[in-house]
């Protein structure tokens, strides 16, 4: 299964369409620097901004230039069954290796609903899933005891923990052991969920530093708990500032100053505000990823 350093990579924008060029500069970019997945239109991709047409097609693009020399694994979340569905099929039938899918939003399904939407879903296709629980989004949390329900299921292979709650991971663990893979969907948490037996991260700090991200999953799943929190403690005050607006607001920010791509952002995100790009320019200073 999955494991390591999963970058939830952005989705580059130039003259209003998908920069194909910089997507796949991007992509060579993580490739050089050890990143061990690529996960192409989830939150950080900008996907709730993409029309269906993009979708597929960003996805298309990034399995072609990735070319099977590390993982793909598709964000293709909605809110509605049969579109996640059609979604989920496209990432497959183009060769996707898994899939990434966010809990239904907006709709507040119950927990008998949630586990219904992704066993439709499941049961629709024949890739691996990593559900995506992620309250802060989505408007309800995934229950423990409902991911041990979805861990019953054949091809519900993970979840992206992104409640912030350690609590909530060593219950998902303990429940569900290993049935269901766990990966950190907070970059402050890495050594932290690992430490508790989690498989890597699905990161939007990897954006801009794939090769500490890699290196700290690699430590962990190695058992070389002082490396890795040596890591994590380096990594901390980058990814405060990675989060200090909405999310992909300041990554993509970054990786505009650092010349990997424009800071394209689609309505309703806007730009970032001057105050918080000099603390994010320092920020990215302070860890060398620009010249002082």
């Amino acid at each position: 299964m999955f494991t390591g350093s999963m970058v939830a990579l952005v989705t580059p924008f130039k003259d209003g369409g998908v920069d194909w060029q910089s997507l796949e500069g991007l992509i060579d970019f993580h490739l050089h620097n050890g990143t061990h997945s690529i996960v192409p239109c989830g939150t950080t991709g900008e996907s709730a901004t993409l029309s269906h047409q993009e979708h597929d097609e960003v996805i298309r693009a990034v399995i072609k230039a990735v070319n099977k020399r590390v993982p793909v694994i598709a964000g293709t979340g909605s809110n509605y069954t049969e579109e996640a569905v059609r979604l989920t099929r496209e990432a497959e039938k183009s060769g996707a290796d898994g899939a990434l899918m966010i809990s239904p939003y907006y709709n507040r399904p119950t927990q008998e609903g949630i586990y219904q939407h992704y066993k439709k879903v499941a049961s629709n296709v024949g890739i691996p899933i990593i559900v995506y629980n992620i309250p802060g989004r989505t408007g309800s949390k995934i229950e423990p005891e409902t991911l041990a329900r979805m861990s019953e299921i054949k091809n519900i292979a993970g979840v992206k923990e992104a409640t912030g709650s350690v609590d909530q991971a060593i219950d998902v663990i303990r429940l569900c052991g290993d049935r269901l893979a766990v990966y950190s969907g907070e970059d402050t948490l890495i050594f932290s969920l690992m430490a508790l037996g989690g498989k890597g991260v699905i990161s939007t700090v990897a954006n801009v530093a794939p090769k500490e991200t890699s290196q700290l999953t690699e430590a962990c799943l190695k058992g070389n708990w002082e490396k890795g929190r040596e890591l994590q403690f380096r990594l901390i005050p980058l990814i405060h500032n990675l989060f200090i607006e909405t999310n992909p607001i300041p990554v993509k920010t970054a990786l505009s100053l650092m010349g990997k791509c424009s800071g394209d952002l689609r309505l309703p995100l806007t730009p970032m505000a001057e105050g918080n790009l000099k603390k994010l320019t320092q920020a990215m200073r302070d860890f060398s990823l620009l010249q002082n």
